[in-house]
């Protein structure tokens, strides 16, 4: 499906595409999809990771171009199908949004502005910038703390100051794939920590904006055990960063 596309005054003009990383999304799919501003976006895809519900049929009946995995494959493995096709049908700048409206799409023409300005490589929506609206958000307190923690640890690592690794709201640039082996990532959730130690360590130029969340029943969550299993994995990767970047032992993630 093609939109009518009004470039943001003062930026080049770029395909912008949004990717969707779907599972069992029926309930919350078409909301989410009706508030996507279609000003901004040249075209939406969504990767259906086998459902149990007809997330497809839905996005079909929208229009939205569609992709659906025989057997399911995981977060991260969604993911690198949505970045590969969108990648392949000319995508300039890559924003993902996910389906279960837990993040608010309005906030898509800001996210997708520093990378049409040639400002970054990756904008990140961070719910912490304002933690109090995080946590007004309805995000769960366990996650709340954890996600400070995580964020400590990264920026202490990786040397940066951002407010957190941890959002599913996320835009790329073209050149920040064609530059970051992300295939190399993982299939599950740590996926988007991995994929962000590999900005770092590839000189990607990283900036944030705010954003706001809504957590309720129907959107998607990782549970308290998923979160911990998460969380483990999150300082794996930052060691494996540290070993990497030390010279002590080489990790295919940071290879060229």
């Amino acid at each position: 499906m093609a939109f009518l596309k009004e470039p943001i005054p003062g930026t080049s003009r770029k395909k912008v595409t949004v990717i969707m990383p779907a599972y069992n999304a029926a309930e919350t799919l078409k909301e989410t999809y009706e508030r996507i501003p279609k000003e901004y976006v040249d075209e939406i895809i969504l990767v259906d990771d086998a459902s149990h519900d007809d997330t497809y049929v839905k996005a079909t009946e929208l229009g939205i171009v569609c992709l659906k995995h025989r057997h399911n494959l995981g977060y991260g493995g969604n993911q690198k199908t949505c970045y590969t096709e969108a990648l392949r049908r000319g995508a300039e700048v890559i924003v993902m949004i996910h389906p279960d409206g837990q993040y608010d799409p309005a906030f898509l023409g800001p996210i997708i502005k520093p990378i049409l300005e040639g400002k970054a490589d990756i904008v990140l929506g961070s719910r912490m910038l304002n933690r109090k609206k995080a946590l007004e958000g309805g995000m769960p307190l366990y996650k709340f703390i954890s996600n400070i923690f995580l964020t400590t640890a990264e920026n202490l690592v990786l040397g940066k100051r951002l407010s957190e690794y941890h959002t599913g709201y996320r835009a790329y640039s073209r050149h920040f794939f064609e530059s970051v082996p992300f295939m190399r990532n993982s299939d599950d959730f740590v996926f988007d920590t991995e994929i962000l130690v590999q900005a770092v360590h590839f000189g990607m130029r990283i900036e944030e904006i705010p954003v706001t969340t809504h957590y309720f029943k129907e959107a998607s969550s990782v549970n308290f055990k998923h979160s911990v299993i998460y969380g483990l994995k999150t300082l794996v990767t930052l060691m494996k960063y540290s070993f990497h970047r030390f010279r002590i032992l080489s990790c295919r993630l940071f290879l060229p």
